[in-house]
């Protein structure tokens, strides 16, 4: 259940995921030199594709910091409405094994 503070005290994970992205980038095409340098050209292919999925990773990290912050909602928006329980959408069950009531 959202309590009302959750935009005060939220912290986007995106900074140290753009990070390790950039370390897994550099790392992996280290990787990709060495291997090619040492005559192993199936690691130096392993490397070049975990490479390529750190940059893409990086690219999506990027756009998304760059699209800046999302809508929160304020302090003035009070708590959602807990669900008391209904779940007809997961097809969840009451404990006597009858469908759990969907009426509000």
């Amino acid at each position: 259940m959202r309590t009302g503070n959750e935009p005060l005290q939220a912290r986007s994970p995106l900074k140290i995921r753009c990070g390790l992205a950039l370390w897994g980038l550099l790392w992996a095409t280290a990787g990709a030199v060495a291997f090619v340098a040492a005559g192993r050209p199936e690691w130096a292919a392993a490397c070049a594709a975990v490479a390529a999925l750190a940059a893409a990773d990086l690219v999506i990290v990027i756009r998304h910091i760059r699209q800046g912050p999302h809508y929160q909602p304020g302090k003035d928006i009070p708590p959602y409405e807990p669900d008391h329980g209904r779940n007809d959408v997961f097809r969840r069950w009451n404990s006597n094994g009858r469908k759990r009531d969907t009426r509000p």
